[in-house]
């Protein structure tokens, strides 16, 4: 196995777009600013979704697991909605639902019931410090561990990292660094545990399994699930750990869009250049900002295809989990608290 090396971010070097943030923007387009602010959309579409889930599980709840009306059910409905209330909880995060912290923290909990783990309250520190600690070893949870770069670096690896990666997002927070226990924590955990019994004890356990396989398939391969690797690993020749004198002369773009229909089914995540750039802007108005600062976007280097990403990832042997831009340094972490009392214990 040829031993690869994650590409590393140089002071020296111009900037990428990922690094200059949005300030060239405001500087030359300062009504962007306007755009940020809550979307009171997102509170109704949650509801929607959370209740199309129940009914499926409710409708399902008779059904053999292995049967074809199952599994089927749960791939083509389960894990899209799974996936679009992923990335509800994401949205929520940024406090885009409602004004206050509070309610935004409490529906992002809502949002959290069909998934059947609990796993908002925690997301929402990690995923605020992958934003301020992009690519910085130690901070970044959404950047790949050495060991896994190294053990996963084959068609066979990466293939089970692109059908378990849900896994890992869900397991490779708490190897990186602990967060401290709150209230909100509690709660989230309190609030999902007593759904799930509630569910199994009325409904039946095949409705949970349901919730449960929906999730598994929305972070597995899935073409919405793409997004997870289509947003921050480095694809072509930027990637290629030989191209050290092309990378001395311009640093590699870390952050990339796309512009598909898929983006329907999962707010606008696929304008993830324009999210980086604005986290404070919704996800129905991320085509406004790309349109009022498209010269800053039209140029980036872009995905055309989320099933092309994850099928270039397994089988091209120059991108791997070792294809991300990675800093020594920099960056801080965000929350802890959730901005609503103090650490328990």
């Amino acid at each position: 196995m040829e031993e690869q090396t994650m590409i590393t971010s140089s002071g020296h070097t111009p900037k990428s777009h990922t690094e200059q943030g949005g300030k060239a923007i405001i500087k030359a387009h300062p009504e962007v600013l306007k755009l940020c602010g809550p979307e009171p959309l997102t509170f109704p579409l949650v509801l929607a979704v959370v209740t199309l889930q129940i009914l499926c599980a409710h409708a399902l709840r008779h059904t053999p697991v292995l049967s074809l009306p199952f599994l089927l059910t749960a791939y083509a409905i389960g894990a899209t909605a799974n996936q679009n209330l992923f990335l509800a909880i994401h949205e929520i995060t940024h406090n885009l639902a409602f004004k206050s912290p509070l309610a935004n923290r409490l529906l992002a909990i809502l949002a959290n019931l069909p998934i059947g783990i609990p796993y908002s309250a925690s997301f929402r520190p990690y995923h605020l410090t992958h934003h301020k600690s992009l690519g910085v070893d130690g901070l970044d949870t959404d950047l790949p561990t050495a060991l896994e770069a190294w053990f996963l670096d084959s068609v066979a690896g990466k293939a089970f990292f692109a059908t378990f990666q849900i896994l890992f997002y869900a397991l490779r927070p708490m190897m990186v660094y602990q967060l401290p226990l709150t209230w909100i924590h509690a709660l989230n955990v309190i609030a999902q545990l007593s759904f799930d019994f509630l569910l199994v004890k009325y409904v039946g356990g095949r409705a949970l399994g349901y919730l449960i396989l929906s999730s598994f398939l929305a972070g597995s391969l899935h073409p919405c699930a793409g997004h997870f690797i289509a947003e921050h690993y480095v694809f072509g020749q930027q990637s290629r750990a030989q191209d050290a004198a092309a990378a001395k002369q311009a640093a590699p773009e870390e952050t990339y869009s796309y512009y598909g229909v898929l983006n329907y089914l999962t707010y606008n995540v696929g304008l993830h250049n324009e999210h980086h750039d604005f986290p404070a802007v919704p996800w129905t108005r991320l085509w406004k900002l790309n349109a009022i600062a498209n010269e800053f976007y039209r140029d980036l280097p872009c995905h055309h295809s989320w099933v092309g990403v994850i099928w270039q990832f397994v089988l091209d042997k120059e991108v791997g989990l070792w294809c991300r831009v990675k800093r020594s340094q920099g960056g801080r972490k965000v929350g802890g608290t959730g901005g609503h009392g103090q650490p328990m214990g």
